[in-house]
């Protein structure tokens, strides 16, 4: 199965897309993860790293995928060419997608994540402003990748609730 995390920075996503894989017994490709990575390489932020990740995290999920292996993507996922990138790699594949999205209903709660997540990434510069700015951004489900099935999950629910719900969904 091919699990693709949605939902904005700070949120818990990776929280619940780590846990989630470690229960399921599948691997996790952290988009920031690789983000970090190029951007420690030396490549300029002004430099389309967010596209290269996602690359990245396809190329790593088709080989996981092909090999008989299910993936959980750890992205945000916030636009719909991003996701199509899942839809199609599963129409190439053969493999189930399901889209696993992380809300916080909570802005206080969401802002203080934010404040943690940027001491643990200082490579990337995210702020507070940036992500309030983003939820405008964040497109509609459309396309392709709104016929997929979507759990929503808020992250202000206990971790292990958001973890059975999804577990629940994944049918496993």
């Amino acid at each position: 199965m091919l699990v693709a995390m949605a939902g904005l920075p700070g949120t818990g996503k990776s929280t619940i897309g780590q846990v989630l894989a470690s229960r399921l017994g599948l691997p996790v490709i952290p988009v920031d993860a690789i983000e970090t990575a190029i951007l420690q390489a030396g490549i300029d932020s002004d430099q389309p790293t967010g596209l290269a990740a996602y690359l990245v995290a396809e190329a790593l999920a088709e080989q996981l995928v092909v090999s008989g292996s299910g993936v959980v993507v750890d992205a945000v996922n916030a636009v719909v060419p991003a996701r199509e990138q899942w839809v199609n790699l599963a129409a190439r594949t053969g493999e189930e997608l399901r889209f696993v999205e992380v809300v916080c209903s909570d802005p206080e709660l969401h802002r203080s994540r934010i404040e943690g997540w940027r001491k643990s990434m200082p490579h990337i510069q995210l702020t507070w402003n940036a992500v309030e700015q983003s939820l405008d951004e964040y497109a509609e489900w459309t396309g392709a990748s709104a016929e997929v099935a979507r759990i929503t999950l808020d992250s202000v629910e206990p971790l292990g609730v958001n973890i059975d719900r999804a577990v629940a969904f994944l049918g496993r």
